[in-house]
C-alpha cells in the first residue's frame, strides 16, 4: 500500500473525529445513530479527499488535469466496482451498513450513472462514513488504497 497514505505519516489519524470534536466543542455521537444518508453524505468526502490526495502526490498539475484523474474514480460507476471488489472483505456489521446505504430511499440519481450502481455508490459512501465516524480510517485504507491503486490515479 501507499507509503505515504499508510504510513507513519497517519498514525494517530484514526482519531479525526475526535480531533475535530474536540477542537470546536462538537458532541460526538455514535456512528450508528446516523440515517444512511447522513453517512454516505460523509463518506463521499472522505473518499473524495483520499482520491485527491492520491492525486496531488502523483505530482503537480493543471487542476483541470487533477479533478479529471479524480473523478474518474469519485462517481457513481467506479464506486459500484470498488464495491464489487471489497464485499468479500466487508465484515458482516460492515456489510449491514453497506446494506443500509444501498437501500435507502434518495431522492437524487446520478447524471452519469445507471440507477443500480447509484445505490450501490450509495452504499459505498455510507460505509465509508461510518468507518470514519467511528475514528476507524486504517480500515478505510486497507480497503480503498488497493482500488486507488488499481486505476492508477
Amino acid at each position: 500500500m501507499e507509503e505515504s497514505l499508510m504510513g507513519s505519516e497517519v498514525e494517530g489519524m484514526s482519531n479525526i473525529p475526535d480531533i475535530i470534536c474536540n477542537a470546536y466543542g462538537y458532541e460526538k455521537h455514535d456512528a450508528g445513530e446516523y440515517s444512511p444518508l447522513t453517512l454516505a453524505y460523509i463518506g463521499d468526502t472522505i473518499y473524495d479527499l483520499i482520491v485527491r490526495t492520491k492525486v496531488i502526490m502523483a505530482g503537480n498539475a493543471p487542476v483541470n488535469k487533477l479533478h479529471k484523474r479524480a473523478s474518474a474514480v469519485v462517481n457513481a460507476t467506479a464506486q459500484a466496482v470498488c464495491m464489487g471488489n471489497i464485499y468479500d472483505k466487508l465484515t458482516e456489521e460492515e456489510q449491514g451498513i453497506y446494506r443500509r446505504g444501498k437501500n435507502a430511499k434518495s431522492y437524487t440519481t446520478a447524471k452519469n450513472a445507471s440507477v443500480k450502481d447509484y445505490h450501490i455508490a450509495t452504499g459505498f459512501e455510507a460505509l465509508i462514513g461510518w468507518l470514519y465516524l467511528k475514528g476507524d480510517m486504517e480500515r478505510i485504507y486497507e480497503l480503498v488504497l488497493p482500488e486507488i491503486e488499481e486505476k492508477k490515479v
